[in-house]
């Protein structure tokens, strides 16, 4: 009898993790009740709503992946980790990608 063996390709997966500029390069200011976000390498300024200035803010802690991400804002604000947040969360991140404000690294 035969021994047959599959083999697989293992993949390697990588987390992307989501960075922003530091402070130094990307200005966060209220100004009566709008968000402004200077940034700083574009000479752009951005009006920011909820919940953009808030998941910056959070990036600024550190680069994360969509998980910590929300696991950061979960402590902060009213946000649960469910499909809902994730959804939400990626298009937002989408829309700060285009705007140039953030990465994906």
């Amino acid at each position: 009898m035969s021994r047959l063996t599959r083999v697989h390709h293992v993949r390697k997966i990588h987390k992307i993790y989501y960075h922003c500029d530091p402070a130094d390069r990307l200005v966060i200011s209220q100004m009566e009740g709008l968000t402004l976000a200077y940034h700083r390498p574009s000479g752009a300024t951005h009006i920011l709503a909820a919940p953009m200035p808030e998941i910056l803010a959070a990036l600024r802690e550190a680069p994360t992946d969509m998980v910590g991400l929300i696991a950061r804002l979960e402590l902060t604000h009213d946000m649960a980790p469910d499909d809902d947040a994730m959804a939400s969360m990626t298009a937002r991140l989408a829309e700060l990608e285009v705007a140039g404000l953030v990465w994906r690294a």
